[in-house]
């Protein structure tokens, strides 16, 4: 059976990943103990002797993990930003194109996207391909997400019960407009400059809404786009024009590893919001579904659609 190693089981992404592959009867999880996780020994060998690493860790321990790793036939998916904009890594986004997927087929290192990044890029990436959007366009977004993509420390701040009043309230964050996913947002988009950002934290557990601005743009004509560029697809679907609702609440696919689309608008006014799980298809979802693509297996194996 495959070998796989979770370097960074403990983190909410790593726990995530370890529930969705714990059913799971053609995979080994090789694990450590406790107390020698982080042991750069310990972890050496257990990255070395596995078929199929993730790596659910800070940036720095992620490069210095792809760095002990001596075995050829490793296959490594990293979940940090290290390498998300290092050409020797595939983009782990496989419905933006067939070259994309043929990619991770092949690769034996992936980046799995940034969560605000897999909303923005899924809703700009066909529209910058097809020639309907320009890559020079000054693009605003805006992103509402769940506090657990935080990890533990923001999960704890917003469940203690003495916690600041104020958590009840949206949190508008990164105001130097200098996010850490707008580098991966630019570069796998084609754009010739980074978007206007602005992530926003709310107070819900998990789900994520990340909705791209299109003032000029047909709705009509940007759903068209999308909705055949993702036709046929198993993770993602766009829904008909103008959504599956009158609103469109944030934690709809919560729990779930896939992403909908939703275009909303007008002839000269027009929105496209990618409704989707932070920890799912933004995180641990997309992080499996390109381990099943690397394994040959039914990309939405052990996965919640």
């Amino acid at each position: 059976m495959t070998k796989v190693f979770i370097d960074g089981s403990a983190g909410t992404t790593g726990l995530r990943i370890h529930e969705r592959l714990a059913g799971r009867t053609d995979l080994t999880l090789v694990t450590l103990p406790d107390e020698v996780r982080k042991d750069p020994a310990a972890r050496r060998e257990a990255i070395n002797s596995a078929d199929i690493v993730f790596l659910c860790l800070p940036d720095a321990a992620a490069v210095e993990a792809v760095a002990m790793c001596d075995n050829p036939n490793v296959k490594i998916i990293d979940t940090s930003t290290a390498h998300r904009t290092n050409d020797a890594f595939a983009y782990g986004f496989a419905e933006l194109s067939p070259a994309h997927r043929a990619a991770i087929e092949r690769s034996t290192r992936i980046a799995n996207p940034g969560c605000h990044a897999s909303g923005f890029i899924a809703g700009v990436y066909p529209l910058v391909a097809s020639g309907l959007l320009s890559p020079a366009f000054p693009l605003t977004a805006y992103s509402l997400t769940g506090y657990s993509g935080g990890g533990k420390s923001l999960i704890a701040e917003y469940e203690d019960p003495d916690r600041d009043p104020r958590h009840q309230s949206h949190r508008i964050y990164g105001l130097p407009l200098k996010h850490k996913h707008l580098p991966e947002m630019q570069k796998v988009c084609g754009l010739s400059r980074p978007p206007v950002f602005s992530p926003i934290l709310g107070d819900f557990y998990e789900g994520m809404a990340t909705t791209v601005l299109l003032p000029g743009f047909d709705a009509a004509a940007v759903w068209e786009c999308l909705a055949k560029h993702y036709e046929g697809q198993k993770l993602l679907s766009v829904a008909p024009l103008g959504g599956d609702e009158s609103v469109i609440y944030a934690d709809t696919l919560a729990g779930k590893d896939s992403m909908r689309l939703i275009v909303c608008g007008h002839e000269n006014q027009t929105t496209v919001t990618a409704l989707f799980d932070n920890l799912g298809k933004g995180a641990s979802g997309a992080a499996i579904q390109n381990m099943n693509i690397l394994l040959g297996v039914d990309e939405t194996t052990g996965l919640c659609v």
